[in-house]
């Protein structure tokens, strides 16, 4: 069998081919991206070559071309890789090298699952949107900024039709005024796209059954839910509800030794987006669950309102992976929480509130 280990850049990828039959070193050299020479080296090889790769990403072409000459893409865990060389030398030829040694080894750590192209195609819907919802609120800050020069304190009332009124007769000068119809004729087109991206959200979530059953949790909408699924995909992917934490950057960071145990703030080691929509959706989820209000208001009168929403974020994040794991709704999940099984929230808050070993944090 041939294996090759590819080092991955936008211009070009470093390989490094072993034959393992023979042990002989067939290819190790730089591919340019720009020509004809990845398609020439990779067509002339015979089928099922097994190529691993750093997980990426702008690899999704590569990927197809792998397809279509029938050889195999393996993606590895970039962390995992890193921490296989103990030597503090770095460049592309040993990069490519130690993946293909990791292959050959049977050593790689490959991830433990790829999502499809259509949950890909939908991460981009969700990703879109995001993106659109942060530049809309850049907009509406620079306008509240305009209206504060002129005295003119609204809030959220700058945003309703006698505010908008008020915002189109303020006295500026050509050039702030120019500013501001430029901002409100974004904002206009923004709100319009926004809308339009909340929809389709919301029939890609109904026409999923998991994120249905996930929307029954108060603070848990059709973003979150969706963007629940098809970051974590199949609810086996995860033995427990620390491994979920951890992967979400939600356990603390640790620095124990012997009998000194010290914890710090959150890892951080994660899923950024899927860790910002939940600590999003726990601001809703306080008002809407009796007991995730009764240890927020603790916590944030204890230390701080930032901690406490951390935390409910946490828990909202335990009780959706059980949610998943048990095909439970949340009414169910509020009926069986005083009970002494795996299913009760308690216990699974407990259980997370424990630091992840290095297992689960990988």
């Amino acid at each position: 069998m041939m294996i090759i280990g590819c080092d991955f850049h936008p211009s070009g990828q470093q390989v490094y081919g072993i034959d393992t039959a023979t042990g002989e070193v067939f290819a190790d050299g730089w591919i340019g991206h720009g020509g004809q020479e990845l398609d020439q080296f990779y067509s002339q090889l015979p089928t099922g070559v097994v190529v691993g790769v750093e997980a990426s990403g702008n690899m999704l072409w590569f990927e197809r071309k792998l397809a279509q000459y029938g050889h195999r893409l393996r993606l590895g865990d970039a962390a995992r890789i890193r921490a296989c060389e103990v030597r503090r030398q770095k460049h592309d030829r040993r990069d490519a090298e130690l993946l293909a040694r990791l292959l050959e080894q049977d050593r790689f750590p490959e991830l433990r699952w790829v999502p499809s192209l259509a949950e890909r195609d939908q991460r981009q819907l969700l990703q879109h949107r995001d993106k659109l919802v942060r530049m809309r609120a850049q907009v509406k800050n620079q306008l509240q900024h305009l209206a504060l020069n002129q005295g003119q304190q609204k809030k959220r009332q700058l945003w309703t039709k006698s505010g908008r009124e008020l915002l189109a007769k303020l006295p500026l000068e050509p050039w702030t005024a120019r500013r501001r119809d430029d901002l409100v004729r974004w904002l206009d087109q923004l709100e319009q796209e926004c809308a339009g991206l909340d929809a389709a959200v919301r029939q890609a979530a109904e026409a999923n059954a998991e994120a249905r059953r996930l929307m029954t949790h108060p603070g848990v909408g059709p973003v979150i839910s969706l963007a629940f699924v098809l970051t974590l995909g199949p609810s086996e992917r995860f033995q427990r509800s620390r491994e979920l934490v951890a992967y979400l950057g939600l356990n603390p960071r640790e620095d124990s030794s012997g009998e000194r145990r010290r914890l710090g703030k959150i890892s951080k080691q994660g899923n950024g987006f899927l860790r910002r929509l939940l600590i999003q959706g726990a601001q809703t989820a306080v008002r809407g669950d009796a007991e995730l209000g009764r240890q927020y208001r603790r916590l944030a009168a204890k230390k701080h309102r930032a901690v406490a929403k951390v935390m409910v974020a946490r828990k909202l994040a335990v009780r959706l992976f059980w949610m998943r794991k048990t095909q439970t709704a949340y009414p169910e999940l509020v009926r069986m929480r005083g009970s002494s099984s795996h299913l009760g929230v308690s216990k699974t808050d407990r259980l997370s509130e424990r630091p992840a070993s290095p297992q689960d944090r990988a």
